[in-house]
């Protein structure tokens, strides 16, 4: 006997629905005498069916900064590379600097560049494409005071809406010492 639930009513095939059947549904049982065939497949004709469009898979690019930082007493010196690995090109980037001091209230910097918080840069790369290096970057920036160590953080601020699936290598911390020499990062 085949038991099937259909609107609330548990329907039996082949035979009689009994107590243990019933039960088994949860709800009452509709007797059908005889064997009842089932519906043969429908033979396809035509186009097939249509499905939903798939969303645009967002473009990837692979962006990285290199460069190095020199401090000099109250004075960092910055330059930055970025690069973009692709698959896809960026149309627009920029990149954000933080500082672990206090940058001074006057600053004169590229017209790239704005600062966003008592600590925090903003310089806009450009366009780049995949494969090649972008426009280097360089700034000089007051600190607050005079400083023996300061730690630069870089990472993207905007990157175009393209998607980068590997962070990894776009968000760096270098520890920049008052030695007068360039720290790499």
């Amino acid at each position: 006997m085949l038991l099937a639930v259909c609107g609330g009513a548990a329907l039996g095939f082949g035979g009689t629905a009994g107590a243990t059947g019933a039960a088994a549904a949860g709800s009452s049982s509709v007797k059908v005498s005889g064997t009842v065939p089932l519906p043969a497949r429908a033979a396809r004709s035509g186009p097939a069916p249509a499905t939903a469009p798939r969303p645009a898979t967002p473009p990837h690019a692979d962006l990285s900064f290199h460069g190095h930082a020199v401090l000099t007493g109250d004075r960092v010196e910055v330059r930055l590379t970025p690069r973009d690995a692709g698959p896809s090109a960026v149309a627009d980037a920029s990149v954000r600097l933080r500082w672990s001091v206090a940058l001074a209230e006057r600053q004169e910097l590229p017209s790239a560049c704005a600062r966003t918080g008592e600590r925090t840069l903003v310089c806009g790369t450009g366009a780049l494409a995949v494969g090649r290096a972008g426009r280097t970057l360089a700034l000089t920036v007051a600190l607050r005071q005079a400083a023996s160590e300061v730690t630069l953080e870089v990472e993207p601020a905007w990157n175009g809406g393209v998607s980068d699936p590997d962070r990894s290598n776009d968000r760096l911390k270098v520890l920049v010492l008052d030695t007068g020499d360039a720290y790499a990062f």
